[in-house]
């Protein structure tokens, strides 16, 4: 059995993955600090959900805009969907493990951020007596208050689908630097338009869209990471092979 002479050491490689892995939670760590530092102490989410809110209506004026409905919430949505399935179906066309993965992530990375939103007790502010409903705010993290209202609504489902998009960046992160930029700037931007297009309709806080590309990004790193780690393993015990 013959395997070919690996271009770079097995343990060097691996060490550039590692630290590079390292220092994404790292990253998330911080971010996840600064998130929690903004919905408990400033009232941002509430100033911007105000600056949306119409008090001579009683709701949001944006509400039910039928431009916001079908341009960002359904054609947006959509074309995620399309370009997951896109990795996939490449991926298994190709018999390309990296591709695969990209889709993959991309796929439980939003599945991870609804099976949040399902089960959290937060509601939307549309539903908060702050914008004319009956559910009572409280902290992300913080002690349930004793009237929700209906919850399901953190984190943001709808711009974790724009988020998904910075999985590209892993894909491309070793092979072409340019294109890496490229998707991760894609993702930033089609998650904060995504987000803020449910934020003027009163679906969501800001909070809520951070920590969806929070989790989108823990969820994408952790599949890349696992098959870095599978891919080495296979790597090294090859490399092995051929120097026997």
């Amino acid at each position: 059995m013959s395997a070919e002479i690996l271009p770079m050491p097995v343990a060097v490689a691996a060490g550039d993955k590692r630290a590079f892995y390292q220092m994404q939670g790292m990253v998330l760590a911080s971010l996840a600090l600064l998130f929690w530092v903004l919905n408990r102490f400033t009232g941002l989410d509430l100033w911007l959900a105000g600056l949306a809110y119409d008090p001579a209506s009683g709701g949001f004026a944006l509400k039910n805009s039928v431009w916001l409905d079908w341009i960002n919430h359904r054609l947006a949505k959509y074309a995620v969907i399309a370009i997951a399935l896109c990795w996939l179906v490449q991926g298994v066309r190709r018999r390309d493990g990296h591709m695969l993965t990209t889709g993959m992530a991309m796929a439980l990375a939003t599945l991870a951020v609804s099976l949040l939103k399902a089960a959290s007790p937060h509601s939307c502010p549309w539903s908060l007596t702050q914008f004319g409903g009956s559910a009572e705010l409280f902290t992300i993290f913080g002690e349930i208050s004793a009237h929700p209202g209906p919850g399901r609504c953190f984190p943001g489902g709808h711009a974790s689908g724009g988020f998904a998009l910075m999985a590209g960046y892993l894909f491309y992160r070793e092979s072409n630097r340019v294109r890496a930029r490229s998707w991760l700037a894609a993702g930033l931007l089609a998650g904060a338009l995504m987000g803020a297009g449910q934020m003027v309709r009163g679906a969501h806080f800001l909070s809520h869209n951070l920590w969806s590309g929070w989790v989108v990004w823990l969820v994408c790193v952790v599949v890349f990471a696992l098959y870095d780690g599978l891919r080495a393993h296979r790597q090294k015990k090859s490399f092995g092979l051929s120097l026997g």
